[in-house]
């Protein structure tokens, strides 16, 4: 099992991680989701051994690995420009780490066949990895990688060149792989759907810390700030002032309008909060109490994007026309109070 204790890292003067403590046990995917420079690559630097932290410790199964120089731990990692080497074959690329580590020749022929057979390229093994597409290249890449039995997979924006259905089928591909290695990993992305379709847990990475830890389900359930919810775009943010509670929830006066919140926290009138209103928990009503114009329509799939001239963005099923009024009744659970 990988923990890290306390992690401490800074550039040019300035705090990049500060005190980020974690541990992946066997078997689980943990994600890294943060916004450009918040540490989530440097973060796997250190885990490999290609960067010291300033304080801190990383541990594998409990021993510390400030010692172990990068070669030795065992520990595979994956960039998204796959580092592979042009001018050999499929099969020399992914056999490169098993010849440094000195593994007999039969049996880099067998692990290759096998890897090969794993990420389904048989019939691609003497072809030149120039010659490939780029999804074939990133199943080149992930074979290398697997090759030499790594204790803990590490990728690094692996998917990030590719386009969106490449990607979803390699995701597909990446979480069979995952779950037979059944070696502990670690996924950075800034992508939130990848990060959801990959991860067994999600770690939210802000300002240098870890603001939110859980599975996919919990994070986009309960969001445990503004900046969160901002994020992982769940939501109209809307702030607001407490007026007064009624038998349904607090009342809170925002620049779009009333919203009654059932929330379980203690407010006071004249409080200031944050709230979430979910885009897609809404139906139109006749009797809705939200009103307004519509201003922009987009097809998407999942149905229609339809903005209003108030500020709020809704998904609903059936298309409205652009400059017509409207009236939307929100789902109880369509308001959340923010911490």
């Amino acid at each position: 099992m990988l923990t890290l204790e306390n992690l401490h890292k800074s550039y040019n003067s300035r705090p990049l991680l500060s005190g980020i403590s974690f541990s992946v046990p066997a078997g689980e995917t943990v994600c890294l989701l943060g916004a450009s420079g918040s540490g989530k690559s440097t973060l796997l630097r250190i885990i490999a051994g290609l960067e010291t932290p300033e304080a801190g410790r990383v541990l594998w199964d409990g021993a510390d690995l400030a010692s172990v120089p990068a070669h030795e731990r065992n520990f595979g990692l994956f960039f998204q420009d796959y580092a592979l080497f042009p001018h050999l074959s499929v099969e020399e690329n992914v056999a490169f780490g098993l010849r440094m580590q000195g593994v007999p020749e039969r049996e880099i022929g067998l692990r290759v066949a096998n890897i090969i057979k794993q990420i389904n390229l048989e019939g691609f093994e003497k072809r030149r990895v120039a010659e490939l597409s780029g999804g074939e290249q990133q199943r080149v890449a992930l074979a290398r990688m697997l090759a030499p039995r790594p204790r803990l997979l590490m990728f690094d924006e692996p998917l990030g060149a590719l386009d969106r259905v490449l990607k979803d089928d390699l995701l597909d591909e990446l979480r069979r792989i995952l779950r037979e290695s059944g070696a502990p990993a670690i996924y950075v992305t800034h992508d939130q759907a990848e990060a959801f379709a990959i991860a067994d847990r999600v770690l939210l990475l802000h300002e240098g810390r870890v603001i939110q830890d859980g599975s996919p389900a919990e994070v986009t359930a309960n969001p445990v700030s503004a900046w969160a919810a901002h994020f992982l775009g769940l939501g109209n943010l809307l702030e607001g002032e407490v007026r007064m509670v009624t038998p349904e929830g607090w009342l809170v006066l925002t620049p779009a309008g009333e919203f009654i919140v059932g929330c379980g926290h203690s407010h006071r009138a004249g409080e200031k909060v944050n709230l979430l209103v979910r885009r897609e928990r809404v139906r139109a009503a006749p009797e809705g109490r939200l009103r307004s114009r519509v201003a922009d329509v987009v097809f998407q799939q999942s149905g229609f994007r339809v903005s209003l001239e108030n500020g709020l963005v809704f998904r609903l099923d059936e298309a409205p026309k652009v400059g017509e009024e409207i009236r939307l009744e929100l789902f109880p659970s369509a308001v959340q109070c923010l911490p």
